[in-house]
């Protein structure tokens, strides 16, 4: 039964209802190793030597991937299209690789990436680079038409915005607000995590949920990584941890499903509650629902049968989490070393593994990531014919 949690402390849908496609499109390339998948259909769609890759989105069997900076800086661009085994600048090498110029007129640290209703791609910015601070502009909401390249919105984040937020992932819902609402996860880099909400037409925005459990860490915490058990500390961080993470919206846009990374607990809200800036932080805690055990998700995904879609660092693999509530297996692999950014459509379940778990501040120093870095896909197909 859903237990309606109540407020303790005050305080890319990936749904993929894509529109045709305008002009050809390159395909997204493929080295299946069938032998190698310990379990699911896993094929590698890009392998790439540097940097490591975060968010992904499909549009049209386009692949498009982030590479934020926050835990390192790096050449290369921060949003790309991977297009006949190269990383592209996407829209633009201006917008996607300078590194000058006003933040607020370009890409700085995108994570989180997702797409609309109507095929547009959106992108979260947290604006940080690696030992230094936000600068102004730089953490954003931008709108991208695929199959243009023009930039359709861009809202910068100010009030919303703390000195120590993590943006970190978003999903947009075109049903609440002129212009669509946004919906991100602030994981926080220093233990303020909340969930943000932005009117794409007006700009306005604010944080709700601050020190709620359905967006704060699980003091309790306890996972399993490279056969190493690891406990949840703050203060001596050994895995990738935080707040609020893992964001997707249901197929018809009226709930948000949502949870914290260093937690097994998956929460939801209502969206038409939530894109209501009337609607009190506190009246908002009052209406989260703790949906049950999700497993150790990072990212999240809803394919168009409202199933989710969560990663499992500690298994090696991908969920399902099907709409009575019931999980499944859909895939596991020795290559899936932390799954982060996920994405679905009607034929596939796409992954970035993206080995954060295995970053030098996590291992005293120590970079132990092993390029390539990899991005995969597993065939899924309808409830019908499973």
């Amino acid at each position: 039964m859903k237990k309606l949690i109540p407020h303790l402390i005050a305080g890319a849908v990936c749904v993929t209802a894509i529109s045709a496609a305008q002009g050809a499109a390159p395909a997204i390339t493929s080295n299946l190793d069938p032998a190698f998948g310990a379990s699911g259909k896993v094929e590698i769609v890009a392998s790439l030597s540097a940097p490591d890759p975060s968010g992904i989105a499909v549009v049209n069997n386009r692949l498009f991937l982030t590479f934020p900076k926050h835990d390192g800086d790096h050449a290369g661009p921060v949003l790309a299209e991977w297009r006949d085994g190269q990383l592209v600048p996407f829209p633009s090498f201006a917008f996607s690789e300078s590194m000058q110029g006003d933040p607020a007129s370009r890409l700085v640290s995108p994570h989180g990436m997702t797409t609309d209703t109507q095929g547009n791609i959106w992108v979260i910015d947290d604006g940080k680079i690696k030992g230094h601070p936000i600068p102004a502009g730089g953490a954003k909401v931008v709108g991208i038409n695929p199959a243009t390249g023009q930039i359709i919105a861009s809202v910068i984040l100010k009030d919303a915005l703390l000195p120590d937020s993590h943006m970190n992932d978003l999903r947009v819902d075109l049903t609440h607000g002129a212009k669509g609402t946004a919906f991100i996860a602030d994981s926080s880099f220093g233990g303020h995590p909340a969930l943000v909400v932005v009117d794409l037409a007006t700009g306005q925005q604010r944080r709700v949920l601050a020190g709620h459990v359905s967006t704060m860490p699980d003091k309790g915490y306890q996972t399993v990584l490279d056969g190493r058990v690891l406990h949840y500390d703050p203060q001596h961080p050994t895995f990738p941890a935080g707040g609020a993470d893992g964001i997707t919206l249901s197929t018809d846009s009226r709930t948000l499903y949502y949870s914290p990374l260093a937690s097994r607990r998956l929460y939801s809200l209502p969206t038409a509650k939530l894109a209501d800036f009337s609607v009190t932080s506190e009246e908002l805690a009052q209406l989260v629902v703790d949906e049950g055990e999700k497993g150790a998700a990072d990212g999240l995904a809803t394919d168009p049968w409202n199933r989710i879609y969560t990663t499992a660092a500690d298994h090696d693999a991908i969920f399902r989490r099907n709409p009575d509530g019931g999980f499944e297996l859909i895939a596991t692999d020795p290559r899936f070393v932390w799954p982060d950014g996920i994405f679905a459509d009607s034929r596939y379940v796409y992954v970035v593994l993206g080995q954060w778990s295995r970053l030098p501040r996590l291992h005293d120093g120590h970079d132990l990531r092993k390029p390539p870095f990899l991005v995969a896909k597993v065939p899924i197909a309808p409830p019908s014919s499973q």
